[in-house]
């Protein structure tokens, strides 16, 4: 707690960085795989990168990556993509407390920069900030944060796409359990009870059933109004 009372622009920056450095662990494989699975549907070194860093969204570009193919389906992957990044809308509402005072000049890089990960862990330093006294929001803190993550994530797409021509399946390399990974460690500094998590769960459940039934990318919004039903109804118990 000293450090955050003793912070200084350019060190909140480096707390941003150092913190986000086991997220990066997690995300480094999965933001090359992403590039090779690209570059083995037939997108170049120079559009992989334009499309990690114009749409900043893991979930979306994976998904974009699967349904590439020529002749492009440019409106089945814009309406894929709008479905899966509808989450931020939630994530948004749920931010735009902490964030509302800024100019628009650092309101919009904020905004773009956004993912779960960053999110998250501003989400988090905001608990933490509030429990020592101190204004809840820190923007520099969260720009190193999302500046890394960003970063990262375009070049390691990148490079994965640079490499993914040479390469074989990839899938059988048992990646797949780095997201999965990441996002505990986020559910870990998230953590308050049980209680407040259970539209976790109900989202989770929600998802998963949908994925089972339906297929496709409808998972995304019967988890967030699986999520947001719990919520509304498990705060409005807390209120009686």
């Amino acid at each position: 707690m000293d450090a955050l009372h003793a912070a200084t622009p350019a060190r909140e920056f480096r707390r941003g960085m150092k913190d986000c450095l086991p997220i990066i662990i997690g995300l480094l494989p999965f933001a090359l795989i992403l590039g090779i699975q690209g570059a083995q549907k037939g997108m170049s070194v120079l559009e992989m990168p334009l499309m990690t860093g114009l749409n900043f969204a893991g979930g979306s570009e994976f998904a974009a990556v699967g349904l590439w193919q020529k002749p492009l389906p440019v409106l089945l992957i814009v309406g894929v993509t709008f479905m899966i990044n509808t989450r931020h809308i939630l994530m948004g509402a749920a931010f735009a407390p902490y964030i509302r005072h800024l100019p628009p000049r650092r309101l919009f890089p904020a905004l773009f920069l956004m993912t779960d990960e960053s999110w998250a862990m501003a989400m988090a330093d905001i608990r933490r900030r509030r429990e020592a006294g101190l204004p809840a929001f820190s923007l520099h803190y969260y720009m190193g944060v999302s500046l890394t993550l960003y970063v990262v994530w375009v070049a390691a797409s990148a490079a994965g796409a640079a490499v993914g021509p040479v390469l074989g399946d990839v899938s059988a390399w048992g990646f797949g359990m780095a997201f999965p990974a990441v996002f505990l460690v986020l559910l870990r500094g998230m953590w308050k009870g049980w209680k407040p998590a259970l539209p976790w769960f109900a989202s989770l459940a929600a998802a998963a059933l949908a994925y089972r039934a339906a297929g496709g990318a409808w998972y995304v919004p019967a988890g967030a109004a699986a999520g947001l039903l719990t919520a509304f109804f498990t705060a409005e118990g807390d209120e009686s």
